[in-house]
């Protein structure tokens, strides 16, 4: 089976391949303490709120009057936890 001719003319530069070699710096800067505090804060919290939603929702009278808004609170604060894992470093 004859093979292909390559054709060798392309605009890579005079290194041979196309990828840069230069070093690129990388932010090393830790999250700080209270971003974790309030991630992971807000990922227990939610939790909990669902959680006592779920055992003892009917008898407090306030978790009553939200009815389903209860699973708005309790998830919107676990998701926002959740959102905030992405600024962590």
């Amino acid at each position: 089976m004859p093979k292909a001719k390559v054709n060798r003319t392309t605009n890579a530069p005079a290194g041979g391949s196309g990828v840069s070699r230069t070093p690129v710096k990388i932010n090393t800067t830790q999250t700080p303490t209270w971003y974790k505090v309030i991630m992971f804060g807000l990922m227990a919290i939610g939790l909990l709120w669902l959680v006592v939603n779920y055992i003892a929702g009917p008898s407090i009278p306030f978790m009553v009057e939200l009815n389903a808004w209860n699973y708005v609170i309790g998830f919107g604060m676990f998701v926002l936890g959740l959102l905030m894992t992405m600024g962590w470093r």
